[in-house]
C-alpha cells in the first residue's frame, strides 16, 4: 500500500503470505492516479517515495530515478527509502507512525481484518471499497 502524508490510501494491492514486499513496488508506483495540480499541468507521479529499508535496492532505486522519483528510505515509512547503516533508530517513528494509522483504518473493517474471501479478486476489491470509504470519511471531516 502506498499513502500520501496524510495516510490517504494512493494505491493499493494484495500479495501471498510470508512474501518479500519488494516485487509489489513497481506495480504499487505504477498504480498512481495523476495528481491535480492548481497549475500547470498534471503530475503524474510524486516526487518522492519514502519507503523503509526493505526496499532497499538498487535496481528498485534505478527503476524509481528513471521514472523521476526521488527514492528516500527510513526505518520503516512509507513513500521513502532508507539506506541500510545510514538512518539512525531515534527518527525510526518519525514518518512511519502514518502508514501504521493507516493500516489500522483498514483493520477496522471486520471483512478485511480476517481474510474471508478466497478468491484473490473478491479481496480485492473489498480493499479498494474500504480505501475508498477512508478516502471519504477523511476527505469530508
Amino acid at each position: 500500500m502506498l499513502v500520501d502524508r496524510a495516510g490517504l490510501p494512493l494505491s493499493v494491492g494484495i500479495s501471498a503470505a510470508n512474501t518479500h514486499d519488494k516485487p509489489a513496488l513497481q506495480p504499487l508506483a505504477r498504480g498512481i492516479a495523476p495528481i491535480r495540480s492548481r497549475r500547470g499541468p498534471r503530475r503524474r507521479r510524486p516526487s518522492k517515495l519514502h519507503a523503509d529499508k526493505g526496499y532497499d535496492h538498487a535496481d528498485l532505486r534505478r527503476w524509481l530515478r528513471s521514472r523521476g522519483i526521488i527514492p528516500r528510505i527510513i526505518p520503516r515509512i512509507i513513500p521513502r527509502i532508507a539506506r541500510r547503516g545510514v538512518e539512525r533508530l531515534d527518527r525510526l517513528g518519525r514518518h512511519r507512525w502514518v502508514v501504521e494509522r493507516t493500516v489500522s483504518w483498514f483493520n477496522g473493517f471486520r471483512r478485511l481484518h480476517r481474510r474471508y474471501e478466497r478468491k484473490p479478486g473478491h479481496f480485492l476489491a473489498f480493499v479498494g471499497i474500504a480505501a475508498a470509504l477512508i478516502c471519504h470519511r477523511r476527505l469530508t471531516k
